[in-house]
């Protein structure tokens, strides 16, 4: 088992750019929200994992070709920030281009995914932060890393203000389907100007799920002075895992959806970890593409919500978390927008980490990225700038496999707990369900026929499918 970090298994970086197929001019700009403003100082990162035989043929030029047509369909990408006359943050489009970063790495693909305690996005993503030069700070960086197998992944960095990650998975998806000769089925919709917040009432309070930083001026990045590291895992929830989870927490009245009783056990979770300081306030972001028009494929549409419980959450019924976060969630885009624009997006904000928080991407169109026609083998995203309280993403898992990804982006000190708790906490569930197997087993032992006979069987099945964790 290989369990060092990572770090010095990447190396020959080689970096270089791309820009659109035609020239956009500089007079053309594309407006950022109050919501695009709010997510300033966070960024996506995704990475998608792909075998030899996906790749096996292509060169670096195979795959930087299709891009000029692909930035020229989304030529808000390759353009930087600048500051209008009042200050307001803006992208003028002038073609300025996205990063590609190539690198290689000695491990195979089995073997970085094999690695313990490590973040599976470093190193294959580029640590991209904007400024404190706005003016020259590329928006996306694609880092393409091959692997001594064979195998290459592809790692995207994108500044939060470009949109959710829904834009972000859609943005990386056209790649590939013009890769493969695809017509783009649409154009892009831009923002002229800046949108002005919808909602013009003054607020009565402040939104829960907003927290104003100390200002930054044009470094954006959320200062760590004084504040926890933060680390990042990744926990994969199979289908068989999380049918006996729906069956084991579900309420008198009602079905938890995978979201909310995922979220619910991670609340519960570290409200146990944290003692008398546990987290009564959460935030809760659903990405969703009906929140988006048909031209707008760059937006931060995220539904961004407060949930409180009202209870003792680490003495709670998981099954009544999951009732909150379904039916009590509060909706705070109104007040983020407003507080956002108050003073024209000059002020410099967090929402992911605010408060704990949980990310809804189930409907994320993960492994819509084909390179030869092969989808990834894995994919996943993680956020930047996360603040101290931590955020989970709940992820799909890969095609086929019915289950979840979730990421943890923690203080490294509560991931190590958390990985315990979750583990303990399966393992009791499983000793739950070993005892009623064995009630019925022997229940089939009193009884010769051939019903009882099948009843076995199914108890061995059972048993040979709970020997995995969640850990």
């Amino acid at each position: 088992m290989v369990s060092d970090g990572g770090e010095g298994s990447v190396y020959g970086f080689r970096l270089s750019s791309v820009v659109p197929a035609t020239v956009t001019g500089e007079d053309k700009v594309h407006g950022l929200s109050n919501m695009d403003l709010a997510m300033k100082l966070h960024y996506l990162k995704g990475v998608y994992f792909f075998r030899r035989e996906a790749v096996e043929g292509l060169t670096i030029s195979d795959l930087k070709e299709p891009m000029f047509e692909w930035l020229k369909l989304y030529y808000p990408t390759s353009g930087r920030i600048r500051r209008s006359e009042s200050g307001r943050p803006m992208i003028r489009c002038n073609d300025g281009g996205v990063r590609i970063v190539e690198a290689q790495c000695d491990k195979s693909v089995d073997e970085w995914m094999a690695m313990e305690d490590h973040d599976i996005h470093n190193c294959l993503t580029y640590d991209q932060v904007l400024g404190p030069d706005l003016a020259f700070s590329p928006l996306v960086f694609i880092q393409l890393t091959w692997f001594k197998c064979g195998a290459m992944s592809v790692g995207l960095s994108w500044a939060h203000v470009l949109g959710d990650v829904v834009s972000a998975s859609d943005f990386i998806n056209m790649w590939g389907s013009i890769m493969a000769d695809h017509a783009p089925p649409r154009s892009l919709g831009t923002n002229p100007t800046s949108p002005k917040p919808q909602f013009h009432q003054k607020l009565s309070q402040k939104p829960f799920s907003l927290k104003m930083t100390h200002p930054i001026g044009d470094h954006w990045l959320l200062p760590r002075a004084n504040h926890p590291r933060m680390g990042t895992r990744y926990f994969h929830v199979t289908l068989d895992q999380l049918k006996r989870l729906l069956s084991a927490h579900s309420g008198p009245h009602a079905q938890s959806q995978p979201f909310q009783l995922l979220s619910a056990i991670m609340w519960k979770t570290l409200a146990k970890i944290q003692g008398e300081s546990e987290p009564k306030i959460v935030t809760v972001c659903r990405n969703s593409y009906g929140e988006r028009g048909d031209d707008e494929i760059l937006k931060n549409a995220m539904v961004v919500s407060r949930v409180e419980a009202d209870i003792g959450v680490a003495e709670a019924d998981v099954s009544d978390l999951a009732k909150l976060i379904a039916e009590k969630t509060v909706c705070e885009n109104g007040m983020i927008e407003e507080t956002v624009g108050g003073d024209d997006g000059k002020s410099d904000f967090i929402v992911y980490g605010a408060n704990l928080t949980f990310v809804n991407l189930e409907e994320v169109k993960l492994f819509g990225l084909e390179i030869q026609g092969h989808k990834p083998v894995w994919a996943s995203y993680s956020i930047g700038g996360v603040g101290d309280e931590g955020a989970f993403l709940v992820l799909p898992a890969p095609d086929g496999d019915g289950g979840r990804t979730v990421t943890a982006i923690l203080p490294e000190n509560q991931l190590a707990w958390l990985r315990r708790e979750l583990k303990d906490e399966w393992e009791k569930n499983r000793a739950n369900i070993y005892a009623i197997l064995h009630s019925v087993w022997m229940a089939g032992n009193n009884k010769k026929n051939k019903s009882y006979k099948k009843i076995h069987v199914c108890v061995i099945w059972v048993l040979l499918n709970t020997k995995k964790h969640i850990c």
